[in-house]
């Protein structure tokens, strides 16, 4: 493979025995995002000036005998994240000239750890798409086809990832915007459990910075192999260090398994929501042949499994209920309106995202006292299985929609148009609970677009479908570059 493509394992390693310096590094990603990033426009913050500072200062902290995880390697940051002397827009035009004066927790410890920031990625409009475009930066085109979508909203992550564009990066996730983004551009990807990684100016511009317990949404690690994912999760795991006095330290457990024979592992490829496209479907049996090879246990069924249609309800009620925040009172009061003439027996996801959205207070502890039910199902299903496989959305990427009311966009599966918005439901098998997931990637689609599944793991035991990851890497192949 390239070396533009290297992990940062290995650029670790040739860091370490003196084979290449970190400005070398850094003026090659350089060059290569000046001459590939205009057809995929990834990289919309570029910060190359302090990049090459901070790979200069690498070097000199290297000569010195210094040595951190990250030092000297070239890695990208999601747009949404606070980085001072840069701006955090969201892709909103009215904050378009926001100037943070102080860097996010995980930017803050990206740089402690030494890594050398090359830029910001491109995202949504308010991180609210499954696709990656707005008004300030236009639109990121997916490595692969052009003509479709990396995903969203870590979207120019991925995107940045799969075109070399650094070696690792850091996302965010509520409805898949780490996991999407991956299985599209056929990187890696894990969404942390809710609440492992602190969180603080990872915020809207306008909104301070401060310490927080987010409902669903997570920040977490995107890398071009499981291990990297591993690496990097462990700088940016534990809480936040201005909560309570608390120091950066966490010690997660290990995984709970070592060898692929020993895993337990419930396979699921159908949602009663949404179906699941064929090339998908491939995706995932391929990873449960994989795995029934090495001799673990697989199984397709179990009754312990919390049921899919309630929890997929829930979770687009808790999703929707945080999008009317801000909403003006008037739009608010029309949305009540409308909530108000359904039919108590819709029990669509439409007529789930309606109720969401005018969810009152009392709504909202109703709901989170059913999802502590569904968190207990989850409890019991991991005492008998170690890691869930399931896809992330129902197809590969996806062309570019920018119809201005999503509500109208359309997504193909197999030849057959459903709801857009309803492809979240896998995403929101994890994020519900706050379990760890992590996307791998599988191969590649009969269209030639890369195909991703998820493994879901047990509640803060983020080390086992990272293991799982890394086993199976081995087994059918991981990352592979843009045709």
């Amino acid at each position: 493979m390239e070396s533009k493509f290297r992990t940062a394992g290995e650029i670790a390693a040739a860091l370490r025995a003196g084979e290449v310096s970190s400005a070398e590094l850094t003026d090659e990603a350089i060059a290569r995002i000046e001459r590939d990033d205009e057809e995929i426009n990834a990289i919309c913050v570029p910060d190359f000036d302090r990049a090459r500072a901070a790979a200069d200062g690498a070097d000199q902290a290297r000569a010195r005998g210094e040595d951190r995880p990250l030092l000297g390697i070239p890695v990208t940051v999601k747009e949404s994240y606070n980085i001072a002397g840069l701006p955090t827009t969201w892709g909103l035009p009215p904050h378009r000239n926001h100037l943070p004066a102080e860097d996010a927790v995980q930017v803050a410890r990206l740089k402690d750890a030494g890594a050398v920031v090359l830029g910001k990625t491109n995202v949504p409009r308010g991180l609210q798409d499954v696709q990656s475009f707005n008004e300030i930066y236009g639109t990121t085109n997916n490595p692969w086809d052009h003509r479709r979508t990396p995903g969203g909203s870590s979207g120019g992550s991925a995107a940045a990832l799969a075109s070399g564009f650094g070696a690792l990066s850091i996302g965010s996730d509520i409805a898949g915007s780490l996991r999407t983004p991956a299985h599209f551009c056929g990187v890696y990807a894990h969404k942390p459990t809710l609440g492992l990684a602190a969180t603080r100016g990872m915020v809207p511009p306008g909104v301070p910075a401060l310490p927080g317990d987010h409902d669903l949404a997570v920040v977490g690690p995107m890398a071009r192999t499981a291990r990297d994912l591993t690496l990097l999760l462990d700088i940016m795991a534990g809480p936040d260090p201005l909560t309570l006095g608390v120091a950066h330290t966490l010690k997660l457990p290990p995984a709970r398994h070592e060898r692929l024979r020993d895993f337990r592992v419930l396979v699921l490829d159908q949602h009663p929501f949404i179906p699941t496209g064929s090339a998908v479907r491939a995706g995932v049996d391929k990873v449960a042949g994989a795995l029934a090879d090495g001799g673990a246990r697989v199984e397709r069924h179990s009754p312990l499994l919390p049921d899919l249609t309630e929890a997929a309800l829930l979770y687009t009620q808790l999703l929707f209920s945080s999008t009317v925040a801000r909403f003006p009172v008037e739009s608010y009061e029309q949305l009540r309106t409308r909530a108000a003439g359904l039919s108590p027996d819709d029990r669509s996801l439409d007529a789930a995202r309606l109720r969401g959205m005018v969810f009152r207070h009392l709504d909202w502890i109703d709901a989170n006292n059913r999802r502590e039910v569904h968190r207990h199902g989850w409890r019991h299903l991991f005492a008998e299985f170690d890691v869930v496989v399931c896809p992330i959305t129902p197809t590969p990427a996806f062309p570019h929609d920018h119809n201005p009311h999503p509500e109208e966009r359309r997504l193909d599966i197999d030849g057959v148009p459903y709801p857009y918005f309803d492809q979240l439901v896998w995403a929101g098998l994890a994020t519900m609970p706050g379990l760890p997931a992590t996307a791998i990637p599988t191969g590649l689609s009969p269209e030639g677009l890369p195909v991703g599944v998820q493994l879901i793991g047990p509640m803060s035991e983020d080390r086992t479908p990272l293991r799982l990851a890394e086993l199976l890497e081995q087994e059918i192949g991981g990352f592979q570059a843009p045709a």
